[in-house]
């Protein structure tokens, strides 16, 4: 599983006409799920997300985390974080996992953020969405549960 991450001062989804989410202060975080992710990925991730220290303290040092600050989250499944850019010019998807397994993980992910009790919004899945992001610094970070330190 694999997730990008946007420090940011505001943020909304919409599709359509439609706002379907919209937070303040907080992080915009795109979730692309591959074929072989597992609840595991996205605990790991979820809980990496919710504690990360990328807001800064009164030094103006990252040693804040989006539980710390109270921030909000805007989730938004990305399939395309899963391209295989390395041969051609036209990405391929073949990592990433079908709908149905997607979908089900993308939930399971944001129901663990929403147990840290921040506020937690999200786009639509297999929808297209236009997302608005006021990235604050910018900070962006690109998190991959296989990276993780055994």
């Amino acid at each position: 599983m694999k997730i990008l991450i946007q420090r940011v001062a505001k943020a909304s989804c919409s599709v359509g006409d439609n706002v379907v989410g919209r937070i303040g202060r907080g992080l915009a975080v795109f979730v692309g799920i591959s074929n072989d992710d597992l609840e595991w990925d996205a605990s790991y991730l979820a809980n990496k997300t919710v504690n990360l220290r990328i807001f800064s303290d009164e030094a103006s040092k990252f040693n804040l985390s989006a539980l710390e600050i109270s921030g909000e989250l805007l989730i938004v499944s990305q399939f395309t974080l899963l391209a295989d850019t390395r041969r051609g010019r036209r990405p391929s998807f073949t990592n990433a996992a079908p709908a149905n397994q997607a979908e089900t993980l993308f939930k399971f992910f944001v129901d663990q953020v929403r147990s840290s009790g921040l506020k937690v919004e999200t786009g639509r899945f297999q929808q297209h969405m236009l997302v608005e992001i006021y990235n604050d610094g910018p900070v962006t970070l690109l998190l991959d549960s296989k990276d993780k330190i055994k």
